[in-house]
């Protein structure tokens, strides 16, 4: 049985090689990743017993979906069959002042034509202790909202912990259309993860002093943005992570931690992005890694936000980082010296 279940849509990356552009290249690397994907993986990694939930084509690139997630540890064997295509997306990386670009073709994939009979939520969350969506899956709309709705239902009956990243998508849906749908689910949801626009775009909460593109953060407004959301929805805890973008190479990375009387600031990190594709998935999974293993809160939030920095350096959506190299560095071994 599975400790961690989580419940998304996996995609088909499509990227031209190295910083070209879109409009440039003759080739594409493929690669696989999405947001719930990339936690599990990341906790598979870490060596925690962890379970993907979604629904792929029983065609060669759907299994080429599911064989990405085997490869590391990933129990796949709820997975539901069927539907015609995998949803694609397109990334250009940016560099220096350039930023990156996500073009979706994800509509009508597998997973947003699912059915709520397609998934057995009982039965694929017995034994589980968490339990982990993001809100890029209600956002694909169509029965996706319900059938999270009904996971949530089973994971309040069970006792299970559930988080969730609030990763506002303005290209799959409206901010009024955000706002109605999550306000439903949030009641359910026991961890609550943002960056410093989701709280402003989904449920209209803003952090004072703060102007992420000129790489200003006010910590004072980020506590009172994460108070307003324990207040409006009960949250346990509520994550923010930070970044302070200098460029689309080089950011200024941290986050912070609370549970509505206690408030953690973690170290900030100074990264040169080889990837950025992916870093909030690493700091939600680093936090979930860490609240199982019962770490305090501090302690807790250094681990996510290392996690999430090393994350920053790798390519693809996966973070392929071992627990001894993210506390590693959590412990202040920053210094990227050669491991001989």
């Amino acid at each position: 049985m599975a400790k961690v279940v989580t419940f998304g849509e996996i995609m088909l990356r499509l990227a031209p090689p190295l910083y070209t552009r879109f409009v440039q290249t003759d080739l594409y690397t493929a690669l696989y990743g999405g947001g719930e994907a990339n936690v599990a993986v990341s906790l598979a990694n870490y060596g925690v017993s962890v379970k993907y939930v979604t629904k792929l084509p029983k065609h060669e690139i759907g299994q080429g979906a599911v064989n990405s997630l085997r490869k590391f540890g990933v129990c796949t064997r709820h997975i539901t069959r069927g539907g015609d295509r995998v949803g694609i997306y397109f990334l250009e990386k940016g560099a220096s002042q350039r930023p990156s670009k996500v073009v979706y073709d994800r509509a009508n994939s597998a997973i947003a034509l699912a059915n709520r009979e397609d998934f057995n939520w009982e039965e694929i969350l017995d034994g589980a202790e968490y339990f982990h969506f993001t809100g890029i899956t209600p956002a694909l709309k169509n029965n996706l909202p319900q059938i999270c709705e009904d996971a949530l239902k089973v994971c309040k009956a069970k006792g299970i912990i559930v988080s969730c990243d609030l990763n506002y998508r303005k290209n799959l849906w409206t901010k009024q259309e955000a706002g109605e749908t999550m306000a439903k689910l949030m009641p359910y949801v026991d961890v609550c993860i943002a960056n410093e626009e989701d709280a402003a775009d989904v449920f209209g909460i803003h952090a004072a002093n703060t102007d992420i593109t000129s790489g200003e953060i006010n910590h004072d407004g980020y506590i009172d943005v994460a108070k307003q959301l324990i207040d409006r929805f009960g949250f346990k805890k509520v994550a923010i992570t930070l970044r302070e973008s200098i460029t689309a190479s080089d950011n200024n990375w941290a986050a912070m931690l609370t549970d509505g009387t206690t408030t953690v600031f973690s170290k900030k990190y100074p990264v040169r992005i080889v990837d950025r594709v992916g870093g909030g998935d690493s700091f939600g999974a680093g936090l979930i890694y860490s609240m199982l293993n019962n770490m305090g809160m501090q302690e807790s939030l250094e681990f996510a936000v290392a996690a999430s920095c090393l994350k920053h350096t790798i390519e693809g959506d996966f973070n392929l980082v071992s627990v001894d190299e993210v506390s590693k560095l959590a412990q202040g071994d920053g210094s990227g010296r050669v491991q001989r």
